[in-house]
């Protein structure tokens, strides 16, 4: 059963249609005075303008078509030539029961679900997160559990940065501040047996600390920039001591990283790196040669993208430097080839920084020109910048860039404090209060973040994302925690949810909320834009506190109380399956 807005959509279009005109202009939409009406139709206006003839009279002729609908309890023309609708009583109750019956609560599947790759995260091996991962952290897993969500075949990829100069910086400083791990590299190079326990001794903290130190030595020493470079080198023929240290860095990083993105409820199905592709890199590039696309340029080799027409020029993929190495670029055109091997995705989804828009555009150009990609199956959803009350990308005080598990143990204390303000899990067990505030804290950085189009930058304010008032995610655990109260009393009671019947007000406006939830799923689906979701979470919780308000549940007759009771049952199923879309887990009670 369709959701109402398309079922009257339907027949508003067909009524266009018998009156010579076109059905699209019969698209209905939510009503903008629901005091009103429940929906509304404005496409006699555009239509009179065709065919110029007076819109009042096409909205007249078009009402008097729907009339003897038996959904309809009023059909009105206002205005110059608006269509209001008001839906029956007996409408909005069977389309409830449609809702609470089904497994997902409204929710259509895909007629045609495709294969899609979700690359998001892009943590570097050796540098712990940063802030400046949150959003492609948490945009990207939304959009994938929202692709999976309408039926997609969908995986999810972290995309390491995992190779490469800075590797062979790294490899070198470590031989520079240990001499036991100099000499078991450098004996295991020559192809001698080496005690490599000594690598155990390296931690994240470790390479965090040199990473920047021997980038700074790298600029400004010749000699040490030239060594990190034959270290590169190495490491990527396979050097047997370099690429043994270069796999703890690798192993102990993705602990870190496992431990970070899972305290954000963010959980990937590959743990792919750049290291992934190096073996593919060689003959792509051949077979780029082969194919006529290579072309030099003071001794690089690179492949020009610019089209005509285009507004600027783009400069071309660079893909092997003078020197004779393979470049960034290179290794995401590898990437694609190695997804198209693999998994043959119809569609991947880059969850990557707005700021790096053009050099997507140039990888998927040079990509479609190696047959590696259809036009359009690579698609760059980018985002904007989290800021700091200053407008600038979000810092500490101190002006440095705030770690990402350093944030998240920060909202984590704020939302123990939020709790213990509102009296909330004062008398749960320990463990039990923690995991409370644990959820809460990623309700509070993940609504924050999703209830904005993507595209939009917002100011980090970690008092207002974690109240329980307002638009945050701690008032929407918070409601759908007290429904989850409600169900409880109800059970002790013995009462139970029986057919649903629709009359009140509020629960005319609460179902009206509940028959949007594929309409919000849709559009989220269309623009890769998860904030429609979050909007929906929004308007459901509202509108259920309205409910809850103004029609009394436990204390009603039977039969109304089990219509209530059935509501209150489906209104948190369906608050709970969007959150889960958004990546926000509830908690069973605070």
């Amino acid at each position: 059963m369709s959701d109402l807005k398309r079922g009257l959509s339907e027949a508003v279009e067909a009524a266009f249609a018998d009156l010579g005109l076109p059905p699209g202009l019969g698209r209905v939409t939510a009503s903008d005075r629901p005091d009103l009406a429940d929906f509304q139709a404005n496409g006699a206006l555009a239509a009179a303008k065709r065919v110029g003839r007076n819109p009042r009279e096409i909205a007249t002729a078009v009402a008097e078509r729907l009339a003897g609908d038996p959904r309809l309890m009023a059909v009105e023309v206002a205005g110059p030539g608006f269509i209001n609708f008001k839906l029956t009583d007996q409408a909005l109750s069977g389309r409830a029961q449609a809702i609470a019956d089904d497994p997902r609560l409204g929710a259509e599947t895909l007629v045609q679900p495709r294969r899609v790759l979700v690359d998001y995260g892009g943590p570097n091996v050796a540098k712990p997160m940063h802030v400046g991962h949150l959003r492609a952290s948490i945009i990207g897993e939304a959009i994938k559990r929202l692709y999976r969500f309408r039926g997609d075949i969908v995986l999810g990829d972290a995309h390491f940065g995992d190779w490469g100069y800075q590797m062979g910086l790294l490899i070198g400083a470590v031989m520079d501040e240990s001499p036991a791990i100099a000499d078991a590299v450098e004996r295991l190079n020559a192809g001698e047996a080496a005690d490599a326990k000594a690598f155990d001794t390296v931690s994240l903290a470790d390479l965090d600390r040199l990473y920047p130190e021997s980038a700074a030595r790298g600029k400004d020493d010749a000699a040490y920039r030239d060594r990190a470079r034959k270290i590169t080198a190495g490491l990527q023929a396979r050097r047997p001591g370099y690429y043994a240290l270069w796999q703890r860095f690798h192993d102990v990083t993705r602990v870190a990283l496992e431990r970070d993105f899972h305290a954000l409820g963010v959980d990937f199905d590959l743990w792919k790196g750049e290291s992934d592709v190096d073996p593919l890199i060689e003959p792509m590039v051949a077979e780029l040669d082969a194919k006529g696309l290579l072309a030099l340029d003071q001794g690089a080799r690179i492949i020009r993208v610019v089209r005509e027409g285009d507004k600027k020029e783009l400069p071309p993929l660079l893909v092997v430097s003078s020197e004779g190495s393979a470049m960034y670029g290179t290794t995401d055109l590898a990437t694609i080839l190695d997804r198209k091997q693999t998994f043959g995705p119809d569609l991947v989804i880059y969850c990557v920084d707005q700021r790096q828009a053009d050099h997507f555009e140039i990888v998927f150009r040079a990509a479609y020109l190696a047959g590696y990609a259809q036009e359009g199956q690579l698609q760059h959803v980018g985002f904007g910048t989290m800021n700091g009350t200053d407008g600038k990308p979000f810092k500490t005080r101190e002006g440095g860039v705030l770690k990402l598990a350093d944030m998240i143990e920060m909202t984590r204390e704020k939302a123990r404090e939020r709790l213990h303000e509102a009296g909330l899990g004062e008398d749960l067990p320990a463990d039990e209060f923690e995991d409370i505030a644990g959820k809460v804290a990623v309700a509070a950085l993940k609504f924050a973040d999703l209830q904005n189009f993507r595209g939009t930058s917002y100011v980090f304010d970690l008092d207002r994302f974690t109240s329980f008032e307002g638009k945050t995610g701690p008032y929407l655990l918070y409601q759908a925690v007290r429904v989850k109260s409600l169900l409880r009393r109800a059970q002790a009671e013995g009462a139970q949810a029986g057919p649903i019947s629709v009359a009140e007000p509020a629960e005319r406006e609460l179902v009206l909320t509940l028959d949007a939830f594929e309409t919000a799923l849709a559009e989220a689906y269309d623009r890769q834009a998860p904030n429609a979701v979050a909007e929906h979470a929004y308007r459901l919780s509202q509108a259920f506190s309205k409910f809850y308000a103004a029609c009394p549940i436990l204390q009603a007759e039977p039969a109304v109380r089990a219509s209530r009771l059935a509501l209150a049952r489906t209104t948190l199923a369906q608050l709970e399956q969007a959150l889960d879309v958004l990546g926000i887990a509830v908690p069973e009670r605070m």
